[in-house]
């Protein structure tokens, strides 16, 4: 018998399944913390949970990470020498990168050159850094026409330095000089992780006699093998939610559906379409940087169950901070439960987010540095268990600044605890993981302040929460509803509610708890499915293959020339056309639209089949489906632009030999999305 992994690191779990390869049947299941900052621990901690029997016929191992959110979010990424070519104008607040040099070169948005390229200013800026950086980027004006001076600096470099180096077109083909010199930088400094990573899970599989290949998940959920993987991990960014909205249609069945998944952290919306992950049209913001990377559309909002609740002015306040749960905290922490039990509440006149009579601060791994005198005092101040704001002030025989507080938390120097929704339901008895006894404590705190019993308290945050997790969804499918309008309906007071013809799937650890308070709310087929809690990991495995390629066809007009023109020729033949095609691998000029055309549509079904074969699939194991996106200036009228996207699509089980693709993953799927407006911008 074979059996298939799917493991996710997510935020604050990391979890595991086993697929039964002959009929696609999860057998066992695993959860355990997430190790920060390094998830390696946690992976395998989780897996050392499962059954070595089990384990050891596994022939597919397929992950997904928040590895890299997480990286470029903390700004923990290795250094990285960026080159621009071209016009770039840098913003006031400068680029990200530390080592970066702006050359002549690129080229126009025809695909001709602008300018030559600066090799010699390529050369001297290679030599001069290359000690003090561990890859290379490189970005050149509308390299998605003409990537040759891309790949002439590339050249360069690998021959002056012999490090890696990432090119701007290689990640997107889309409009956007400065946002592909972003994305191609983030990719480059993520490199050394990502292979660290990759390696030491391979290591880790190996070791224990497997004898699997390893897949990974992306973004706009699908999956890839280990080369791409380590060629491009900056499409792994928030493959956790991907993976959750695969994982969805999965364990029910449905091919379209929407996808509430409340984590830790925050809460996040999806929807699938006949298959197909629903992909945003503005590429994956995070950090503050917005990337071309493709990613599912998505909702999210920072309530999840480790949200911090907290009361003020007799009203209860649900996030947006993340905190470890009260009841978690009795377990992980030696003495907290008689802190707990004995800490004096603060004056409620001092009540903020950060001062609570349920609130206790503790020390991260995180080392310190350039920390202010006010800061440094609390930091020294908060050592061993966890401590509250009134032993802060003994401790420091003064009121503590609770700026500087706030500033250690925002530093990751210290973590907070206190109640959170996970402790709420722990108290109504719908979900028991930790020490029931310290959330009952919390919510015996802070209820007073709010003139609530506990369990009446505690029913008020399990409504918030299904209500946030109602609005995010009508919010999702509805775009651009105003919020006073969600707001409004969800109320309940004008005899309206919201219907939705799409089943609507939950997932997370006791989401099952959230299913009754959203029915109230909203008409829908709600259904929490067997293995919700572990609805990542099982997305991280059955991700399908997809291959994406899209190719721009542009009309251009040439004035008549020429010494042979008459008078009248100038005056009833004004132009000439030509069509410029903008592939991956070049550019080429038609003189007939429909020719392009068919050269367009031709190349990207070689790009998407020659991928495909590469990655495991025979051409029986892959559908196909073209697009067309439009742009004229009068309707009737030849297009200015024509889009050509082409998608193929397979099972998950990519780079795996064929006598070991499980039977239940043989179908086939395919988008049958009808292609939207197409809308030009920029250069």
């Amino acid at each position: 018998m074979q059996y298939s992994l799917g493991i996710d690191a997510g935020g604050t779990f990391t979890d595991a399944v086993i697929v039964r390869d002959s009929d696609g049947v999860i057998v066992e299941s695993a959860k355990v913390l997430t190790t920060y900052p390094d998830p390696i621990a946690g992976i395998k901690g989780v897996i050392d949970k499962l059954s070595p029997e089990y384990v050891k016929d596994v022939k597919l191992v397929s992950v997904s990470t928040t590895l890299s959110t997480n990286t470029i979010l903390e700004d923990t990424g290795f250094p990285v020498g960026v080159i621009l070519v071209g016009d770039y104008v840098i913003p006031k607040e400068g680029f990200p990168a530390k080592y970066y040099v702006r050359l002549s070169g690129g080229h126009t948005s025809n695909g001709e050159e602008a300018a030559p390229l600066d090799e010699e200013g390529v050369r001297k800026f290679a030599m001069e850094i290359k000690d003090h950086v561990a890859a290379f980027a490189v970005s050149s004006f509308f390299s998605n026409r003409n990537s040759e001076h891309e790949l002439r600096v590339k050249k360069m470099i690998r021959d002056l330095t012999g490090l890696p180096v990432v090119c701007g077109h290689e990640l997107s083909q889309e409009v956007g000089a400065y946002d592909r010199s972003i994305t191609a930088y983030l990719n480059a400094q993520l490199l050394p992780i990502t292979h660290k990573f990759i390696q030491s899970i391979m290591q880790d599989i190996r070791s224990r006699g497997i004898d699997a290949s390893l897949l990974m998940l992306k973004c706009d959920g699908s999956v890839v093998g280990m080369e791409e993987a380590l060629e491009r991990p900056i499409e792994s960014i928030f493959s956790g939610p991907a993976a959750s909205l695969v994982g969805a249609a999965y364990l029910t069945g449905y091919d379209t559906c929407a996808m509430v998944d409340v984590g830790g952290t925050s809460t996040d919306v999806a929807l699938i379409r006949n298959g197909i992950p629903e992909l945003s049209d503005q590429g994956a913001v995070v950090g503050g940087w917005k990337t071309m990377v493709k990613a599912i559309r998505m909702e999210t909002s920072a309530t999840g169950g480790d949200s911090h609740v907290w009361v003020h002015d007799e009203k209860m306040f649900i996030g947006p901070r993340r905190v470890i749960p009260l009841c978690r905290a009795a377990v992980e922490y030696p003495g907290f439960m008689a802190k707990l039990q004995e800490c004096k509440a603060p004056s409620r006149k001092l009540f903020c987010e950060n001062v609570q009579p349920t609130k206790f601060f503790v020390r991260t791994a995180s080392r310190p540095l350039e920390l202010s005198r006010f800061e440094e005092e609390i930091y020294d101040a908060i050592q061993g268990v966890p401590v509250s704001y009134h032993e802060l002030f003994i401790r420091l025989k003064k009121q503590p600044s609770v700026r500087s507080l706030d500033s250690l938390i925002q530093k990751r120097l210290v973590q907070a605890i206190a109640f959170t929704p996970t402790d709420a339901l722990h108290v109504l008895g719908e979900f028991r993981l930790w020490d029931a006894q310290a959330s009952r404590i919390g919510a015996e705190r802070l209820s007073r302040f709010v003139k609530m019993a506990p369990e009446e308290f505690c029913s008020e945050v399990r409504r918030k929460v299904a209500r946030n997790m109602a609005h995010d969804l009508i919010s999702y499918l509805i775009e651009g509803i105003p919020e006073s309008v969600v707001d409004r309906i969800l109320s309940g007071e004008n005899f309206t509610r919201f219907k939705i013809e799409t089943p609507v799937v939950l997932l997370g650890g006791p989401v099952g708890a959230f299913r009754e308070e959203m029915g109230r709310l909203i008409d829908a087929q709600i259904i929490v499915p067997e293995y919700s809690s572990v609805g990542n990991a099982v997305g991280a495995l059955v991700g399908k293959g997809i291959k994406r390629v899209e190719i721009l066809v542009k009309r251009d007009f040439a004035p008549i020339t020429g010494e042979d023109v008459t008078l009248e020729e100038l005056k009833t033949a004004k132009e000439v056309v030509k069509y410029f095609v903008f592939t991956p691998e070049g550019r080429y000029i038609f003189s007939e639209h429909l020719e392009a055309i068919d050269f367009a549509i031709s190349t990207a079904k070689k790009i998407v089949a020659d991928y495909m074969q590469s990655a495991g699939y025979s051409p029986g194991d892959v559908d196909i489906e073209v697009t067309r996106k439009e742009l004229s200036i009068r309707e009737g009228e030849e297009p200015v632009e024509t889009k050509v996207i082409v998608v193929g699509v397979g099972t998950s089980r990519a780079v795996v030999e064929k006598d070991v693709i499980p039977d239940y993953m043989r179908k086939k799927a395919i988008s049958s999305r009808k292609a939207s407006e197409y809308s030009y911008s920029g250069k």
